[in-house]
């Protein structure tokens, strides 16, 4: 006869006042932190879709008080925002992907015990890292390699980044040496490792690090204001947003004035507001949306990556 199965039994633990104490402690916290970070974006929100004329009595906190979309019309009225968001896009699109390949085969590269002069070459990417050449030396370069008003000074130059490379070094180390062993046995060549066994085996690395390239190529305007002088076809998004904001800005303070109607129409350029703080917010919440977007996708590849790359090297 076959003995009766017996279940386990789960133990009950009993809390303690203390335990519902810190319970209730880290309620609050997080609360606290969630409320503090959540509030500055849902306040630029209600700013963004609140009028401009009444956004001047101020006290606007997480909804707008008298709706509009005027604010998101001037700006996507503005006959360059199209062309620059294309740029950008492209920007963003060809500069993530390049550095991607680049950083990631450089990455590989010093990971490898086998490479010859390999702290030379790690120490000679170091030193740029900490001490930079400065501004006119960098422009006279790029100047130099036809790069100024020129599409391509967006992507080359940020092709590496010593930062992002050492991120990767330091995963790509921790990869099994077995995995590479085996492929070089059956004749796969670096190119072959390095795309067919290390890439599909990094992809939280890979997805933190195409994060920080994409963000740092969607957000940059240092680059196209010093390189880009008289190239308007080729002004990214945040520069022609910043130049929305300079102009409703201006229209603003001529409004102050006294100005005629038509004189700040034409100052302004078609961006109608007497208020600059309105198409200000509404152009970060242009800027920004995209990458919060996205980020959901990418948030557990992300957080893995860091902890890797991190704690490994």
């Amino acid at each position: 006869m076959a003995a009766a199965k017996v279940k386990p039994t789960k133990m009950k633990t009993k809390k303690v006042f203390s335990d519902y104490v810190i319970s209730v402690t880290i309620f609050i916290v997080m609360t606290v932190v969630f409320v503090t970070t959540l509030y500055p974006f849902l306040n630029s929100l209600a700013i963004s879709l609140n009028a401009a004329s009444d956004t001047v009595r101020g006290g606007i906190t997480i909804y707008p008080r008298q709706f509009t979309i005027d604010n998101y019309k001037n700006i996507f009225t503005n006959e360059k925002i199209y062309r620059a968001y294309g740029v950008t896009i492209a920007r963003t699109v060809i500069g993530t992907i390049g550095g991607l390949l680049v950083t990631g085969a450089m990455s590989f590269a010093l990971s490898r015990k086998t490479l010859v002069f390999r702290r030379f070459y790690t120490i000679m990417c170091l030193i740029p890292m900490y001490f930079g050449g400065g501004l006119i030396p960098t422009y006279i370069i790029t100047r130099s390699l036809g790069l100024v008003n020129n599409f391509w000074v967006y992507i080359i130059p940020s092709l590496v980044n010593i930062w992002n490379m050492i991120l990767m070094r330091s995963y790509f180390a921790g990869v099994p040496d077995a995995l590479e062993e085996s492929a070089r046995i059956d004749g796969a060549s670096y190119f072959t490792v390095f795309f067919r066994i290390f890439w599909p085996v990094s992809t939280p690395i890979i997805a933190t690090i195409a994060l920080y390239f994409g963000v740092q190529h969607w957000n940059d305007w240092y680059v196209p204001t010093i390189y880009m002088i008289g190239r308007e076809d080729l002004k990214p998004m945040t520069c022609v947003l910043l130049s929305i904001i300079n102009e409703a800005a201006y229209a603003e303070r001529m409004a102050a004035a006294g100005a005629s109607a038509e004189a700040i129409g034409h100052a302004a350029q078609g961006v109608k507001t007497v208020n600059s703080r309105s198409i200000t917010m509404a152009t970060m919440i242009v800027s920004i949306i995209p990458i919060i977007a996205i980020y959901p996708f990418l948030q557990r590849y992300f957080i893995k990556g860091i902890m890797i790359g991190s704690i490994k090297g």
